[in-house]
């Protein structure tokens, strides 16, 4: 009889155990947001003191083993993951299947000058390492900017289009520094312009930062930007 109950008490003991681990491990996937991070508030936003552009829609990583050199960067990038990759002008929600996966576009504003992507894809259970996001965002301009140029920097490479056209890239395993790129002369026209960039991360911290500069090298503002269907 008493060992039938030792058992007995030995069985439920090792359930409660079982249960406990169970939900410790369900609750340790559970993470907070992203400390930098943070959903967009309004329908516009203008860029910061600085010119930096805080309001993006990010795509949830998709996984790319790929080299950081110019060759293997723009190859990787020229792969077709999801249809219209360089004209889709996503909505917050949105979502789409690369590999079999699904992942979610989603609107974030930076509470800094830079978006990092670390903090973006670990509050939600995604890879940071050894991945390639893609970015988009609306600037909103009241009047043609002529002589402007895109000025960038990422950890680690990326590549960027304005209104369709690739404009700047930057390789190799670097670290983010502000303006570390930057575009040939161009044109902003009246009305939405379209930013779009690609950053592939080969591990560890990863973020960007971009702004605008003017005629005299100096941060562009007078625009607005927004995401998807808030765009003007």
């Amino acid at each position: 009889m008493r060992r039938c109950v030792r058992r007995t008490v030995a069985t439920a003991l090792a359930l409660i155990t079982a249960t406990v681990l169970t939900a410790t491990a369900a609750e340790s996937t559970v993470r907070p947001p992203a400390p930098s991070l943070m959903r967009p508030a309004s329908a516009e936003k203008a860029p910061n003191a600085d010119g930096f552009i805080q309001r993006w829609l990010i795509l949830e990583p998709i996984r790319s083993n790929t080299a950081l050199t110019d060759n293997a960067v723009k190859e990787t990038v020229r792969k077709e993951y999801f249809p219209n990759q360089f004209s889709v002008i996503p909505r917050d929600g949105d979502k789409v299947t690369v590999g079999g996966e699904e992942l979610t576009w989603h609107a974030v504003d930076t509470k800094e000058y830079n978006v990092n992507l670390y903090h973006f894809a670990y509050a939600r259970n995604q890879p940071t390492s050894f991945v390639l996001f893609w970015g988009v965002t609306i600037l909103n301009c009241p009047e043609e900017m002529r002589d402007v140029r895109l000025a960038i920097g990422s950890n680690a490479a990326s590549v960027w289009w304005v209104n369709g056209q690739a404009v700047i890239g930057i390789y190799g395993d670097r670290q983010t520094v502000i303006d570390d790129g930057v575009s040939k002369r161009l044109t902003l026209k009246k009305g939405p312009n379209i930013v779009r960039c690609a950053v592939i991360n080969g591990g560890g911290a990863t973020d960007f930062c971009a702004r605008f500069l003017d005629a005299q090298e100096e941060p562009l503002k007078g625009f607005t930007l927004s995401v998807g269907d808030n765009a003007k």
